[in-house]
Formats: structure tokens, C-alpha cells, sequence
């Protein structure tokens, strides 16, 4: 099934369209730029990463002294702030992922947050804020009682949703609960009428692998600039 929908475009600055649309009620914002709430997310954004004014906007909502990340091409300029490290990034699009429900999952909630972040410490799929649950949709796979993998939702463009923190314990590696979990997540996802994308690092093969393999297509490739700001403008 080709669900992809029209609207593309709006994933080119996924953060941005998430934080001033559908998750603008954990934003904060000063004038062109916007982050979540840190306990929310250590996401930021600029609504136009090549205005200089927008990464003004971002010294003073953050502050001197802070390290973020944005993702997108590294501007020639960015007023404020000092390019630490680059980071090449991988953009998929739901394509032809045959999705269903996974009937051992559960529902995961703010009372299994420190088990989360213990799994999420073991096996880095990516940053876990104490409140990222907020964002939705969030599942896990339990044996014994013991959180053994994961997946959710995270950035929310109109009309798309992030399937993200998708992990599996390494004693249970190889029995294809990622790819159960990251079916049922696109289940609720599609549920709604929205269509699935997902980002991972260039050189996460493995996932890579994983992704295409189950129907994801690649819509693009990116980069995270990970910045410090300058004490001084």
C-alpha cells in the first residue's frame, strides 16, 4: 500500500513545522527560531536556516553557552554561534510498509519513564528526555516484566509522524521485535491519517537495512550541526 502523501515539504524543516504546528504546545519561542521544552526534547529550530536573524533569535532563546543541534544544511552563516561537529543523517518516507498491530505490545506511560531511560542508555537509538512520552504513541515489549524494546513518536509535521527511539535490549537482538514495534506504531499512525517518516544516522547500515527492507524509501539525505553559542555576538 503507497501512502505517501502530498505535502512533502514540510519535512525539509520537520522541527520547525512541528514546533509551530501540531507541538506548538511544548515550544518555546523567541521571534524565528523555537525549541521544545528541554525536558520535552532537546530539539531546535529556525523557520529559515540561512536568515541570519533567525540564529539571533535562537542565541536569545537559548542563552550564551548553549549546544544544540538543527538539522539541515550547515549555513555559510550563523550569527552567534560556533559549528562544532556535523553529523550526516538519512530521511525515510513511508513507501509500501505493510503495518499491523502487535498484540504483545503495551502502551507505555510516564510511570515507565526510568525503565525507558535505562533501556535507552543501553542501547542509544537517540536523545530520551524525561518527558518525551508526551509526544505520543510510545510501546514496548515486555518479557518478564522487563522492558525489552521500543518504539514511538516524535516530531509531528502536519500530516506526518516520526517514528522514533526504536531499540531492542542486545540479549534479544535478531527476533524481529523492531520491526513488529515500528509496524505497530505506523498502524496507529496511519490510524489517524497521517503517513509514517522516520531519520537515522548515515551510518547506522543496520537500520538503513531494516528500514528499506519493510518499505521505507529514502526522500533524503541530511545533516545535524551540532553548534555551541558564542558568549559574544
Amino acid at each position: 500500500m503507497t501512502t505517501v502523501s502530498p505535502g512533502t515539504s514540510v519535512l525539509d524543516n520537520a522541527a520547525w513545522q512541528s514546533l509551530t504546528g501540531p507541538h506548538a504546545r511544548f515550544a518555546e519561542r523567541h521571534g524565528r527560531a523555537a525549541r521544545y521544552e528541554p525536558d520535552v526534547a532537546p530539539f531546535h529550530a529556525l523557520e529559515d536556516p540561512n536568515d541570519p536573524k533567525g540564529w539571533r533569535d535562537l542565541l536569545e532563546l537559548t542563552g550564551p553557552g548553549a549546544e544544540i543541534a538543527v538539522a539541515g544544511p550547515v549555513p555559510a552563516f550563523h550569527p552567534g554561534w560556533r559549528l562544532i561537529d556535523e553529523v550526516a543523517g538519512v530521511q525515510f518516507v513511508d513507501d509500501t510498509l505493510a503495518d499491523a498491530p502487535a498484540p504483545e505490545a503495551v502502551r507505555l506511560t510516564a510511570a515507565d519513564v526510568p525503565e525507558i531511560l535505562d533501556l535507552i542508555e543501553r542501547t542509544r537509538p537517540g536523545p530520551f528526555r524525561t518527558r518525551t512520552i508526551e509526544l505520543g504513541g510510545y510501546i514496548g515489549i515486555r518479557d518478564g516484566g522487563k522492558l525489552i524494546a521500543m518504539a514511538g513518536e516524535r516530531l509531528h509535521p502536519p500530516g506526518w509522524t516520526e517514528i522514533s527511539a526504536v531499540c531492542t535490549d542486545a540479549a534479544y537482538r535478531g527476533r524481529g521485535l523492531a520491526t513488529r514495534l515500528v509496524r505497530a506504531v505506523a498502524h496507529g499512525i496511519r490510524q489517524r491519517g497521517e503517513t509514517p517518516f522516520l531519520h537515522t544516522s548515515a551510518a547506522n547500515a543496520t537500520a538503513i537495512r531494516l528500514y528499506e527492507s519493510i518499505g521505507f524509501r529514502l526522500r533524503r539525505r541530511t545533516t545535524f550541526g551540532l553548534y555551541a553559542a558564542r558568549v559574544e555576538i
